[in-house]
Order: structure tokens, then C-alpha cells, then sequence
């Protein structure tokens, strides 16, 4: 992996004010994956590609990462960055809605990881769960959204997200399946693993 490139795409992303993964976040996941190895992981929320770009280092021998991203621009140099570190054959871009694409899919992924429309994430759960392999495991990412969710936040701007933020903590934790943990790293990292 060329770390002058991937540098470059982080730095141009963070200086754009596109939202990419934070780095102690990164370093939880990569921690996991380095651990398990994925064949296949699935993304929702693609932004420039840059977590899709460090997420293929741990993938296995034929490992592929779908991941689906619904705006025209970012689409567009998630493909330029994926291009330039040679990972066209690794990493697979849907273009669209993850509401309307993830309810298609039927592949089994080991990993999930999301990070898109923070009031769509108890649905992304209800789609996740479908198509998670045994074992596999969930990151959601932003799960505590600037300390809103665990506070008695209601103003009216972000309440649809709050809210929906925490009913997919509620339904993460209840759910038998399950064994979650909310860690409080960058903006709170939920990572489920199937039992």
C-alpha cells in the first residue's frame, strides 16, 4: 500500500471537510480485521474511499469490499483514489441509496461497516443483520454523533439522527444475536459480533 497516496487522499478529504474515518477508529478496526481476516466486507458510506482503501490491506487472498455511496461527486474520486493504488479488483462501488441498494444484496459479508445517514442506522441494522455471516461482526461508526446521543440533546436539527441513534443502540444491545460494545473513540465506535 502506498502511504504517500493514501497521506494525500486523507489529507485532501480533511481539507475539503469530507468526513472520513478517525484515525483511533481506524486503529480499533484494523486491530479486528488484522485478527480475522475478512473475505468479504460491505460498507455503507463510501465518501472518498478512504476507509474502503485501508480496509483492503487485511482483506484475504480474494478478499472484496462492496461498499455503496449515493453522491455523484464522491463517487467520483472514491474511483480515482481506488485506481490509484491499483485496488479496482478489491474494492466494488455501488452508486445509490443504500436504502434502496441493501435490501437487493444477498451476499454474506463478515464484516459490515457503516457510516452514512445517521437516521437510517436502525434500518442499516435491520439490512446488516440479513446479510452478516455467523460470527461476523458490525461497526457503526458516529454512534455517539458529538456526545448528542448520550446527552439530553433535542434540539430540532439533528433529532431525527439522535434518535434514531439510540434506537439502534437499544436495538444492537437487546438483541439475543449479538454481543456489543460502545466504545467511546473518536465520535463512538458500536461494534457488534454475532454470536
Amino acid at each position: 500500500m502506498n502511504t504517500v497516496i493514501l497521506e494525500e487522499i486523507k489529507r485532501k478529504a480533511l481539507k475539503e471537510h469530507i468526513p472520513i474515518i478517525m484515525d483511533e477508529t481506524l486503529e480499533v478496526i484494523s486491530k479486528t480485521l488484522q485478527e480475522s481476516k475478512p473475505e468479504r466486507i460491505l460498507e455503507i458510506g463510501t465518501a472518498v474511499g478512504y476507509s474502503a482503501i485501508c480496509f483492503s490491506k487485511f482483506l484475504r487472498e480474494n478478499g472484496l469490499i462492496d461498499t455503496i455511496e449515493r453522491d455523484e461527486q464522491r463517487i467520483k474520486q472514491a474511483n480515482e483514489n481506488i485506481s490509484k493504488l491499483g485496488l479496482e479488483n478489491k474494492i466494488n462501488i455501488y452508486s445509490g441509496d443504500a436504502v434502496d441498494i441493501l435490501p437487493t444484496l444477498d451476499g454474506k459479508y463478515d464484516v459490515i461497516f457503516i457510516d452514512a445517514a445517521k437516521g437510517k442506522y436502525p434500518f442499516f441494522l435491520k439490512q446488516s443483520e440479513r446479510l452478516l455471516k455467523s460470527q461476523g461482526i458490525i461497526f457503526a461508526d458516529n454512534i455517539l454523533y458529538k456526545g448528542y446521543v448520550m446527552s439530553e440533546y433535542n434540539k430540532h436539527k439533528q433529532r431525527t439522527a439522535v434518535r434514531n441513534l439510540r434506537e439502534y443502540i437499544k436495538q444492537v444491545t437487546e438483541n439475543p444475536n449479538f454481543k456489543t460494545q460502545i466504545l467511546e473513540i473518536g465520535d463512538g465506535l458500536a461494534i457488534s459480533i454475532r454470536r
